[in-house]
């Protein structure tokens, strides 16, 4: 940090006196768990530490989120509604400062870090009209009885998001929930724990939101089970792998809680004949390279009619070759690092094991410690590790194929079903969308897209449909349905 960046941090959102260190349980405070470094994947170096929270600090943000909630659904919806437009107008206010950590904790190229800020206003604003939105019907009764089902807030909502896209993934469940009534426990995920969690916490104090509905314990696995299992806690959003979902929905359903679950996905990206190759090719490598190719929806299957494979290979080789690589704090480049060495073996045993295996490498397939070339794969079959999981790395796979059905064979084989993107002929393209299930589809546009008020969510291992996003999937997902009758007297029974 600069000594100008530093001199204006100290009056600014993020200023670290207040949170350095801590959690938030009703107050800034020190976590009963300790402190955990903060470290920036692109430098190596230590930028802050958090403080980590307990079991028991789980427990008690739970309560206290209870009772502050009971409150705070009782406001007139113009006071949530202000809440939530501040909110909005604060992330706009202090966009550089927050993507100042986007770059650095997360490894964000800057115009990503733009991207996020940018969605956490939109959020907000988006939430904003919720409390005003109609919330029930009338129904119809045999009864001499008014008769309605309304919409009532589920309670305190627990919110655990991942750390590719830390702020949007974060916001764009706790500013619904808050909007519809509720409280919420936020767990983001500790490597991103400021930009993905402080950021959140601080922008809502600063919009008025009253104490106790906003609540931030940091920590790993323990932590996320506690939230899951808290009695307080009825509803769980959570965003991240596949293979954390199943543990989350288990721990919901054995204690009788909903849980959204937004999970990963492999999404497959076709090229049909006649389609340009150059302007698939450029397509192509956004949604597989954006962001070290770390999001759910990234393309992680390229299927290219045999018509255009040469040339789309040429061209998304030549475009990986060209890109580059580096710590974006320090550099104008298009790849920043992958989140930690874990991720880093991950990513290098597929394109290794995929190698071995018997496919090709067009471009990248190296890396210099947690930075990835842009790697591109051929001469694949569908058994291969790169062509069947999920790689959440800058890698994109490519195959072809010589006739529709073909396609439709190969983009309906996988278990994911989030993202699907057809560039080519728009009624080759709608025959081929309405056979292929996912829970997103694009025709003339690759795979990675999200507005505020768009539903969002996958199928099959990608999760349990849409849950976020919209006024209609924002509901479902952050209210209760109550059957409300009324009769002009009370009733004559037979007992």
């Amino acid at each position: 940090m600069t000594v100008t960046e530093a001199a204006s941090e100290a009056a600014a959102l993020l200023d670290r006196p207040r949170w350095e260190g801590k959690i938030f349980v009703d107050a800034w405070t020190a976590g009963e768990a300790g402190t955990r470094s903060v470290v920036s994947p692109g430098s190596g170096q230590t930028l802050t530490t958090i403080g980590v929270s307990s079991v028991n600090d789980v427990r008690r943000a739970a309560k206290s989120a209870s009772r502050a909630q009971l409150d705070w659904a009782r406001r007139t919806p113009e006071d949530r509604a202000a809440v939530l437009r501040r909110a909005g107008e604060l992330w706009q206010q202090h966009a550089q400062e927050v993507q100042w950590w986007l770059v650095r904790e997360a490894g964000s190229v800057a115009p990503k870090a733009w991207l996020e800020t940018s969605a956490a206003a939109a959020e907000c604003f988006e939430a904003s009209a919720l409390p005003t939105h109609p919330c029930g019907d009338v129904l119809p009764s045999n009864g001499d009885r008014w008769s309605f089902a309304r919409r009532r807030p589920a309670g305190v909502i627990g919110v655990i998001a991942p750390f590719n896209f830390p702020l949007t993934l974060s916001v764009r469940s706790v500013a619904p929930a808050l909007a519809l009534g509720n409280a919420v426990l936020l767990k983001p995920d500790p490597r991103t724990a400021v930009c993905g969690g402080v950021a959140v916490l601080r922008i809502f104090e600063e919009a008025g939101l009253p104490p106790g509905l906003l609540q931030l314990v940091n920590g790993g696995g323990d932590i996320g089970e506690a939230i899951v299992t808290a009695p307080e806690v009825r509803v769980i959003s959570f965003t991240g792998s596949t293979a954390a979902g199943r543990k989350v929905g288990e721990a919901g359903a054995r204690h009788l809680k909903r849980t959204h679950l937004e999970l990963g996905g492999n999404s497959a990206l076709i090229v049909l004949p006649g389609a340009d190759p150059a302007r698939a090719a450029s397509a192509g490598a956004f949604g597989s390279f954006l962001h070290q190719g770390q999001i759910c929806m990234a393309t992680g299957r390229h299927l290219v009619h045999e018509s255009l494979y040469d040339d789309y290979v040429a061209a998304i080789a030549e475009k990986a070759t060209r890109m580059t690589v580096g710590d974006p704090a320090t550099e104008t480049v298009a790849l920043g690092p992958l989140i930690d060495h874990t991720q880093l073996a991950h990513v290098a045993s597929v394109v290794d094991d995929t190698v071995a295996a018997g496919a090709a490498l067009a471009a990248g397939g190296t890396h210099n410690g947690l930075f990835f070339a842009p790697t591109v794969l051929t001469e694949l079959t569908t058994d291969m590790r790169a062509w069947q999981e999920e790689v959440f790395g800058p890698v994109a796979p490519v195959m072809s194929f010589s006739a529709p059905e073909e396609a439709l064979d190969l983009a309906r084989s996988s278990e994911y079903g989030l993202s699907l993107g057809i560039l080519g002929e728009v009624g080759a393209a709608m025959r081929l969308a309405d056979d292929i299930p996912s829970g997103i589809v694009h025709i003339n546009e690759q795979t990675v897209a999200d507005e505020a008020h768009i539903p969002f969510g996958g199928i099959g291992n990608s999760g349990t449909g849409a849950r976020f996003g919209g006024a209609a999937a924002n509901i479902d997902a952050f209210t209760e349905t109550q059957w409300l009758t009324a009769r002009p007297d009370i009733a004559c029974y037979p007992f």
